[in-house]
Formats: structure tokens, C-alpha cells, sequence
């Protein structure tokens, strides 16, 4: 982060680089909204917001649990919004772009279990509900402390806690249930065609 004093019109104002957490804050959006171009939106949404209220940042706060409330506040008001007026419906329903490059220098058979484990992972904390998966999105992936969350979620440090412990525990058992890696039609090393008909 850099966030610093910078002279504009004689005098000093903050400056924040957005660019260290715009994955995050995507990833939180994608948490939330469920839907690409919606997660967008509310990124973008928020990084306008940030800029306009930036007076609102102490210097010895954290920007990125200052970023992460706009964001989800700026969610909520838009649930609050859409229940009062009609859905649209997106017709365009295209792919979700470009792939990620592989790495040549990595085991393919450990690259795609990888791959597989991430997405089975990724599927699971999807059906968790909401207040489970934005607890285990801030405090897994984007490495917020049990403090910074509760600010964020406005709740008492010790339901971050216990709320933290159930969303694993029902990630666990989800995952006990789905993570499963696909094994090759060829026969493992060190097993016979009997042992394995």
C-alpha cells in the first residue's frame, strides 16, 4: 500500500494505490454477488467511493479493511435497491474469458489436481451461506485479522470467532462429501488388472 501525503492545489492530500487490492476486493464481490459482472461493478463502485471519501481514512488505519466495509456496505445497499425494483435478466451468456497460463516446469498431473482441489474448494464455500462465506473469503483468502472483521461486519470479536469456527466446520464437512480426485483410466503403480477388477 502506498499511502502517502502528496501536494495538490498547495495542499496535502492522501494518496492510496488501489492496484494491491483490486484482486481482493474482486474476489470478495465474486463472494458476495455470485456474478462476474456484478462483482465488477461493486469493485469499481467501491474505488469510487474510497476516492471521494478519503478524508475519511486515518493514516493508521488499515486501508484494506477500510476498502472491504465500502465494498460490502455498497453490496447491502444494492440488495436493499434491487428488492424494490424488477430483475433484469442478462442475456448475454458467454464464457468467462481467458484461462490462466500454466506453468511448464510443474508436474501436469499435480497442476491439474491442483486445479481440480481449487475449484472443488471454490464450489464448496459457494454454497455456503452468506455469512459463512464472507467470513471464510476475509479471513482465509484476504488474511483480515479476527479484529479488522469484526469493524467490517460490525460485530462483536468473539461472533467472529465462533462464526469463523462454524463456517470451517460446515466447509469441512461439504468438502468431506465433495473433494474427491479424479483418477486416470490406466491402471496405478503397483496394482495388478486382478486387484483392480
Amino acid at each position: 500500500m502506498r499511502l502517502g501525503l502528496g501536494p495538490v492545489n498547495g495542499q496535502l492530500q492522501q494518496r492510496l494505490d488501489f492496484g494491491e487490492y483490486l484482486d481482493g476486493l474482486y474476489g470478495y464481490a465474486m463472494v458476495l454477488s455470485r456474478n462476474s459482472a456484478e462483482a465488477k461493478d461493486l469493485v469499481q463502485e467501491t474505488c469510487l467511493r474510497a476516492l471521494r471519501g478519503m478524508d475519511g481514512l486515518r493514516s493508521h488505519d488499515s486501508a484494506k479493511s477500510w476498502l472491504f466495509t465500502i465494498l460490502r456496505n455498497t453490496w447491502l445497499n444494492q440488495l436493499r435497491h434491487r428488492r424494490t425494483s424488477p430483475e433484469l435478466i442478462e442475456l448475454d451468456a458467454g464464457g468467462n474469458g481467458a484461462s490462466e497460463p500454466t506453468d511448464s516446469t510443474k508436474d501436469p498431473h499435480a497442476d491439474y489436481v491442483s486445479q481440480v482441489e481449487r475449484e472443488q474448494v471454490r464450489a464448496a464455500i459457494q454454497q455456503l451461506p452468506v455469512e459463512f462465506r464472507e467470513i471464510i473469503i476475509l479471513r482465509e483468502y484476504e488474511e483480515l485479522s479476527y479484529q479488522e472483521i469484526a469493524a467490517l461486519l460490525e460485530c462483536p470479536h468473539g461472533t467472529v470467532m465462533s462464526r469463523l469456527a462454524r463456517a470451517r466446520s460446515r466447509l469441512r464437512e461439504l468438502l468431506s462429501r465433495r473433494l474427491t480426485i479424479p483418477e486416470s483410466e490406466d491402471e496405478q503403480p503397483g496394482q495388478s488388472s486382478e486387484a483392480t477388477a
